[in-house]
């Protein structure tokens, strides 16, 4: 195959593009580098299947030659970058994924969006199955994210439903794992590197809430079965295995050998605004579908993780 990803110098886009090279395709990552970097990319600098286009996909998109499959990834997923930037986050969550199902018609190409589990919001089920349809604060501050991609959910649905397009839509859980942004925002970057320089762990509240964290390479994994499924509904992929964020920051330390303690706080501004308490994937539907669930334990990919940041910093020093 011959396949487009779109947001390809991003964390997951980086890794997803890894594992299509590996199974013997060729791969454009294409990227406007806001969010994204080279780096992720350069160890393909000289794969010959490999090549990178550098475009903002709120724009028109041209591709050369025949596609085969384009993997919608270009987004603002951390809430660091996506109330920074409420507008740009709008609109590559609609006229992105507008541009790439307008490039997959035009090539014929099957086409999957990584959509996300914020499309559930703050649940009112739980775990969270794909037949949820969510309980979202459309006017709140995280809602330019939500509502993005549950109208790029839309959008994919009405494509395949007028033009028969074959689509598949991903509905990815709290993913974590090499090549995150240590400014990311995200609660893993965010503990790793508070552990790593011996502060305090900023924990919010009392750190009830919970969530279900994914290694990186069990997620691209699941991806790429995806695309190659038959499966036009959505399908949640994720790690199942439930941890409240206080619990995760007293395994970050354990495990990162820190002297840090933990703090807990209160949150300001819209940081934490409708923040959902509770965050499970139901993977039922991938495990019959796809034959797939995650792999790597939390501890195995947490300890990955600190690695690869440990060796980040050590370069900079």
């Amino acid at each position: 195959m011959r396949v487009l990803i779109t947001g390809g110098a991003g964390f997951i886009g980086s890794h997803l593009a890894d594992l299509i090279l590996q199974r013997g395709h060729t791969v454009l990552a294409m990227d406007n580098l806001v969010t994204g970097s080279m780096e992720n990319l350069v160890h393909l600098e000289d794969d010959s299947r490999f090549s990178f286009i550098r475009h903002d996909v709120t724009e028109p998109i041209h591709v050369g030659g025949s596609l085969d499959a384009i993997l919608h990834l270009a987004s603002l997923p951390s809430p660091v970058d996506y109330l920074q930037m409420p507008i740009q986050t709008l609109k590559v969550g609609s006229l992105g994924v507008y541009h790439a199902l307008g490039l997959a018609r035009a090539k014929s190409a099957r086409f999957l969006l990584a959509s996300t589990s914020e499309v559930y919001g703050d649940p009112l089920v739980h775990p969270q199955p794909e037949t949820y349809w969510g309980n979202v604060n459309p006017i709140g501050p995280r809602g330019v994210y939500d509502e993005s991609k549950r109208f790029g959910e839309a959008l994919t649905m009405a494509y395949h439903r007028t033009h028969d397009l074959q689509t598949r839509i991903a509905r990815i859980f709290n993913t974590y794992g090499p090549r995150m942004r240590m400014q990311d925002g995200r609660v893993v970057p965010n503990f790793v590197g508070q552990a790593l320089r011996g502060e305090p762990l900023t924990v919010y509240n009392d750190g009830s809430r919970t969530r279900s964290f994914c290694y990186v390479s069990d997620l691209v994994e699941g991806l790429y079965r995806l695309l190659l499924s038959d499966e036009v509904m959505p399908v949640n992929l994720g790690n199942p295995r439930e941890i409240t964020i206080l619990e995760l920051a007293q395994l970050v330390i354990h495990l990162a050998g820190s002297s840090s303690e933990i703090a807990l706080v209160s949150p300001k501004g819209t940081r934490t605004e409708d923040d959902p308490q509770t965050r499970q994937p139901d993977i039922a539907r991938a495990r019959t579908l796809l034959g797939w669930e995650p792999a790597i334990a939390l501890e195995q990919g947490l300890l990955r993780t600190i690695a690869y940041f440990q060796k980040r910093s050590a370069s900079t020093v």
